[in-house]
């Protein structure tokens, strides 16, 4: 089982213990993109005037947000991977189609050099 991390970040100007099996080093990404948004918002207009409640809830609609474009992104990254996988497979068959051709052309070319070569046999052959 992972062991339980503790660490202490600093968000929005105050220390805060925050406890997670991620590893330490992920706590403090969080947190740093947490004062990252924070920071971000603190630049519009009116922000800092807005109570608590408020700027908790636009941090939360920013944080939504980001992650609902991460995951649609997410989405058609994998769209996008299942189909290069679907053209892949397409292309090994196309490939294996070919070669398998390959080598029916090179026997039939190398029946064909047979014959030829005993046609030419039997024409030497005839005139002498």
């Amino acid at each position: 089982m992972p062991t339980k991390n503790t660490t202490q970040v600093l968000i929005g100007g105050k220390i805060v213990k925050l406890s997670g099996y991620e590893s330490e080093e992920y706590l403090q990404k969080v947190a740093a993109y947490l004062n990252h948004k924070i920071s971000e918002l603190s630049e519009l207009p009116g922000y800092n005037r807005q109570p608590v409640e408020t700027k908790s809830t636009l941090l939360s609609l920013n944080i939504a947000d980001d992650y609902f474009k991460a995951r649609r992104q997410a989405e058609v990254f994998e769209e996008d991977s299942q189909e290069k996988d679907k053209e892949v497979y397409d292309l090994k068959h196309q490939l294996i189609d070919t070669q398998i051709k390959l080598e029916n052309s090179m026997k039939e070319l190398e029946t064909l050099k047979q014959e030829y070569e005993m046609l030419q046999k039997e024409k030497r052959d005839s005139l002498k």
